[in-house]
């Protein structure tokens, strides 16, 4: 080496030592020396994923409680919970981290802005996950949902951590936490603000237009989780929460943590408004509800007032940062006098500029109704 050939040079030399043989191991000390310094310096450490000397660990609390210690690198994260989970990574601008999820081909519109995503492997959702395809994918993180604690755990024993997120159980609060909660993972805190601050602005707004109306004049509204079955979400689940904060009120709020009802409860109920979720794309004819003759006598479908809610990049109607999009769409389907000012084109708009950097076409946001 340059540098131990100039020391030679200078005629440096320590006891009986031939200058040769004192040379090599100098060189050899001073080479060890380097790839020490090299290998535990603070910006090798960072690039390796591990926390240098000194430097505390960072910790964050997930959906469930748990203390999450995270690597000091993220670039390999796996999603195994089928919610809005990619959509909130998405958001902090860590798309393309993502290296499995399960598949993303029911949202077209997700993929126009992500096409990287239509070729992202699956590893499996929920309790049903491939722990062996995991192992291979070597992520530094994994995103899974609360619903799934033995798999989760099964995942942890390989020495990943695991970030809980609350999925379908959110609350209003919870869903703003955890986008916070999204934005320490991957280092976006302002990020994390702005989507926050965006929510916050969007439900006062509706607030201040449906605090008027007393609650026995609030819209009574019946949630249908599924197109095939009479599933609904009571206080427990989101649909609670997607329903209050547009200013209406849930009539299965009181079912507990089940969610499956029978046409005579839905009778009994009798409510003014009928909203469906659907798995494919809308098409706002509520054909399974009108069609159905145990239901015609529903005041929702004798006054005609069944909607689908509206997909865009993720179901409306489900825990994701465009659910506010879903809320503001019910606040205006439920209460069009108060709503006037509310031009729901504009904030859907806003949204995917601001949160996607994705100019929507007309004819996209057309595609979500």
């Amino acid at each position: 080496m340059n540098n131990c050939g100039n020391e030679r040079s200078s005629g440096l030399s320590i006891g009986a030592y031939p200058p040769k043989r004192f040379a090599g191991g100098v060189c050899a000390a001073i080479a060890m020396l380097f790839v020490f310094f090299c290998w535990s310096s603070p910006s090798v450490a960072h690039a390796r994923g591990m926390s240098a000397p000194g430097a505390s660990p960072k910790t964050i609390v997930d959906e469930a409680g748990r203390k999450v210690v995270l690597p000091d690198v993220i670039r390999r994260v796996v999603i195994t919970c089928y919610g809005g989970a990619t959509h909130e990574v998405s958001v902090m601008g860590a798309a393309d981290r993502i290296v499995a999820q399960p598949s993303m081909q029911r949202f077209p519109n997700l993929l126009k802005m992500y096409p990287r995503f239509a070729a992202t492997e699956d590893a499996g959702s929920f309790e049903n996950v491939s722990v062996e395809r995991i192992m291979t994918l070597k992520p530094d993180l994994v995103i899974a949902g609360i619903t799934s604690p033995r798999a989760n755990r099964k995942i942890e024993t390989l020495g990943i951590p695991v970030v809980t997120a609350a999925i379908g159980r959110a609350d209003i609060d919870a869903l703003l936490d955890e986008f916070r909660m999204m934005g320490r993972v991957f280092g976006t805190e302002k990020r994390a603000a702005e989507l926050v601050s965006f929510w916050k602005e969007r439900l006062s707004f509706i607030r201040k237009r449906v605090s008027a109306i007393p609650l026995s004049k609030r819209k009574r509204v019946f949630y249908l989780g599924s197109e095939s079955s009479l599933s609904t979400d009571g206080r427990l689940w989101w649909g609670q929460h997607f329903i209050s904060a547009a200013g209406g009120v849930n009539v299965a709020a009181d079912i507990g943590p089940a969610r499956q009802v029978t046409v005579e409860q839905l009778l009994v109920w009798n409510p003014d408004v009928i909203v469906m979720h659907t798995d494919k794309r809308p098409t706002s004819t509520g054909g399974s509800v009108r069609g159905n003759p145990q239901m015609k006598n529903v005041k929702a479908v004798k006054d005609n007032r069944v909607f689908e809610c509206p997909v865009g990049s993720f179901w409306w109607d489900r825990p994701s940062p465009e659910a506010i999009l879903g809320i503001l769409w019910l606040a205006k389907t439920l209460y069009p006098e108060r709503m006037k000012g509310l031009d729901l084109k504009k904030e859907t708009v806003s949204f995917y500029k601001r949160f996607h950097a994705y100019g929507l076409s007309d004819r996209e946001y057309e595609s979500f109704f």
